[in-house]
């Protein structure tokens, strides 16, 4: 992906940024800075930097399992934000940069520090192509040259620590804000691509670098409507005969690992049960031969009654927007098949995404 190119000003450099990335620092240092622009911000301590950092990658790291690399500062921070602020992993951007805003845990300061050292200096190399080994001897030898170059996107304070901000330089505030569209885009590009290669097995990383979104399954919550008007069926989980009343959608394999709304892993329960499900995994041994019978029963349904106008409009509905490979539309729903074919399909679908997420890191869940 190319960024727009300014004769004013070094974008060649700029492009080279994220060069040979080991780690994830630069990436999310840099997003910040260009959140920070957005707002019109052009000091900003390195605290808040930091903050914003952290608060960026906390979904990718406590809500999807995805990981950082091998010894990435910055999910270790987030694991230690995670263990000593009981924030819940879907918590709002704004409730994270408030808790953190505020914390004064020596660990978390000292994981701050850590992160602090390296990345605000090194990520403007690619600007400095003379730059000699001895002005990364220590701090103050490499702010002091770095605050004499002409062509940097930013600058230093002088104040110390923490404390210390960057000081953003017009012109580049201004191409930024310009281009902001293209920039965004850039960036997410290069993190999926970063987070796509520490993550080979984990599908839908593009979904996974932004909060959790309210997620629309009107058509399949009408589909099991009709399901549950048509026939007796029970809940998975409480064994407890499915109402009209309380209605609630789960992905039986948590959203946050697989990324998608198929329907072959969408099964009613209430609201109750869901949300203290959450995103954990649901025993296999216990809940899967139920999820099979349930699902089974609506495929009997479908396939035996096409006299029963609603659920057929219902399950046309999900099949065009909830079933997106032809290949599992037909061997899940588009044939005749007896119950343990049924269940051998639907295991040879989900059973490896089960036992991925679990390797990931995703919890086991039980409601007995």
């Amino acid at each position: 992906m190319q960024l727009p190119e300014n004769k004013k000003l070094n974008t060649q450099g700029l492009a080279r940024i994220f060069d040979n990335m080991s780690e994830s620092y630069k990436i999310f240092w840099f997003k910040a800075m260009v959140e920070h622009i957005a707002a019109g911000e052009l000091k900003v301590s390195f605290e808040a930097m930091i903050n914003n950092m952290i608060k960026n990658a906390w979904y990718m790291v406590s809500e999807f399992r995805l990981n950082l690399g091998p010894s990435d500062t910055l999910e270790k921070a987030v694991k230690y934000l995670s263990e000593i602020s009981g924030l819940k992993s879907s918590e709002k951007p704004e409730i994270i940069l408030q808790f953190l805003d505020s914390a004064d845990d020596k660990r978390l300061l000292e994981l701050k520090r850590t992160l602090s050292l390296n990345v605000p200096y090194r990520l403007q190399v690619p600007f400095m192509p003379t730059i000699t080994s001895k002005i990364w001897r220590n701090i103050t030898s490499a702010t002091q040259y770095i605050n004499m170059q002409d062509e940097l996107i930013y600058q230093f304070s002088e104040e110390k620590g923490l404390s210390k901000s960057i000081l953003i330089k017009d012109e580049w505030a201004d191409y930024i804000k310009a281009n902001l569209g293209i920039i965004t885009g850039w960036i997410d590009y290069n993190l999926i691509t970063y987070l796509q290669r520490r993550n080979p097995s984990v599908p839908g990383i593009s979904n996974k670098i932004y909060p959790p979104q309210e997620r629309n399954l009107t058509a399949v919550k009408a589909y099991w409507k009709a399901v549950i008007t048509a026939s007796k069926i029970q809940n998975i989980y409480t064994g407890e005969p499915m109402t009209m009343r309380d209605v609630s959608i789960d992905h039986f394999i948590p959203w946050s690992y697989v990324a998608h709304d198929e329907l072959w892993n969408l099964v009613p329960t209430t609201k109750g049960v869901n949300s203290s499900k959450n995103n954990r995994l649901p025993k296999w041994d216990i809940y899967f031969p139920r999820l099979c019978n349930v699902e089974y029963s609506a495929y009997q349904l479908v396939q035996e009654y096409d006299h029963m106008k609603d659920l057929q409009r219902a399950i046309s509905k999900c099949m065009r927007d909830h079933v997106n490979d032809d290949d599992v539309r037909y061997r899940l729903y588009g044939r005749k098949q007896t119950r343990e074919c049924f269940s051998n399909q639907l295991r040879e679908l989900l059973l490896p995404a089960y036992e991925s997420a679990k390797n990931l890191g995703f919890a086991e869940w039980s409601i007995e």
